[in-house]
């Protein structure tokens, strides 16, 4: 799936306010109010997308950071799921998915920055990404433009 939204703001404050820990924290919490990550994104560096479900337990996603071209490019592979402090990278649970890639492109034009979002996904949350990533990234251009 593909997703891109234009704001109005040059590309280096785009790329930090996407990646940088309070900035994300805001946009990302149209997918989990309580979304975070923990690690870096860092070409190779190993990253845990985290949230806290109703029940007060941590979860999320494991992935490992394929590529990252500053201003330019991120590229995240997911590879597991995360259970509480438990990593579970193999079986049934996550093998549908593991390998699956996040591709995030900036590209800068006159001011105006266009962020292309590109998610390998599973039919069961193709409504919900449809649904939820613009607005995550109507939220990323209202605190990118401010």
């Amino acid at each position: 799936m593909q997703y891109k939204v234009a704001i109005n703001a040059p590309v280096e404050k785009v790329f930090q306010t996407m990646l940088g820990r309070d900035s994300y924290r805001q946009w990302t919490a149209e997918f989990n109010p309580t979304s975070d990550f923990e690690g870096g994104w860092n070409k190779g560096d190993k990253i845990r997308f985290i949230g806290i479900n109703k029940e007060g337990k941590k979860e999320g996603m494991v992935a490992e950071i394929a590529d990252h071209i500053p201003n330019r490019f991120i590229s995240i592979r997911h590879y597991g799921m995360l259970d509480g402090d438990q990593e579970i990278t193999e079986g049934p649970a996550v093998a549908s998915w593991a390998g699956a890639l996040e591709n995030y492109a900036f590209e800068e034009k006159e001011g105006v920055t266009t962020v292309t979002v590109e998610v390998d996904t599973n039919q069961e949350y193709l409504d919900y990404f449809n649904d939820t990533w613009p607005k995550a990234l109507n939220k990323l251009k209202e605190i990118s433009e401010d």
